[in-house]
């Protein structure tokens, strides 16, 4: 599996890409080409071009959850579709895959934090796939669905508010979800914003993958000034956990990078980077 950052919030020195506070990651496995959340601009279409990433050629996009840093690209992606087909370019549409929240109005203080775009606009350029259950999309790579909440120090505050088949009320992110990847030596998991708990989600993903082993997590781990008690929890976890590697970026303050290294081996993140797992 090869795993390549389109977006994040930082960029390589050297690496002439485009940063914004948002995440894409485009997963190559097998024959399958997946992009994981398309960020808040073309940011990832521009990126992708510099790298000799041809985008026009996807399998699934995997949307982590609604928020505007994830899904609001959507717009320049099917801008670049619709082109393609009109200048006869090749090209092979992709699936969308989610929970079935993730198309509903996310509202913050009365503004909108979702998807500017309805399931229905959507559904007239690509095929809508929602599942809150674990979804295969290769045979080592799983979109987990909606997780799972068992730890009692994460995901219990709300984030705004989701306007759900005419009903407002409290947002708890249900439709926050990540992939996983099964290799060798213990999974990778790649998350965007762990708004379900990065703790939570690991937890989740060895049920689901039946592997106690964590190999490497990249992405958002929502430790943004964390409380204390919260803080110390999560360090307590990783360090039963014992990942070989974090990847931690997006939404981790430099304060919590620095709380997690003391338990792990925390990497560098920016726009260009590469991994790779057997």
């Amino acid at each position: 599996m090869k795993l390549t950052v389109l977006v994040d919030n930082n960029t390589y020195i050297d690496r002439y890409f485009v940063g914004e506070p948002a995440v894409s990651y485009l997963i190559e496995d097998e024959d399958k080409r997946i992009l994981f959340d398309v960020g808040y601009s073309d940011a990832f279409i521009r990126n992708s071009e510099k790298m000799r990433i041809d985008l026009r050629k996807l399998d699934y996009v995997a949307l982590s959850h609604g928020h505007n840093d994830h899904t609001w690209g959507l717009d320049p992606l099917i801008r670049m579709f619709s082109e393609a087909k009109l200048e006869q370019l090749e090209f092979r549409l992709p699936t969308i895959i989610a929970h079935p929240d993730v198309f509903y109005s996310k509202l913050l203080n009365g503004e909108e934090i979702g998807s500017l775009l309805t399931a229905e606009k959507i559904s007239r350029h690509f095929k809508l796939e929602y599942t809150k259950k674990p979804l295969w999309l290769t045979e080592k790579l799983v979109f987990l669905g909606e997780i799972e909440r068992t730890m009692p120090f994460e995901a219990d505050n709300a984030i705004g508010h989701i306007a759900r088949d005419g009903e407002i009320s409290e947002d708890y992110l249900l439709d926050d979800s990540a992939l996983v990847y099964k290799a060798e030596n213990g999974l990778v998991i790649i998350v965007a914003c762990s708004h379900s708990g990065i703790c939570n989600t690991i937890e989740y993903a060895k049920k689901v993958c039946g592997d106690d082993r964590i190999l490497d997590i990249i992405g958002g781990f929502h430790l943004l000034n964390p409380g204390e008690y919260q803080m110390n929890k999560t360090v307590e976890y990783f360090q039963t956990v014992k990942p070989k590697y974090l990847h931690a970026c997006h939404c981790t303050d430099l304060k919590s990078k620095i709380a997690l290294s003391d338990v792990a081996n925390v990497l560098e993140v920016g726009v260009g980077l590469t991994l790779e797992f057997k």
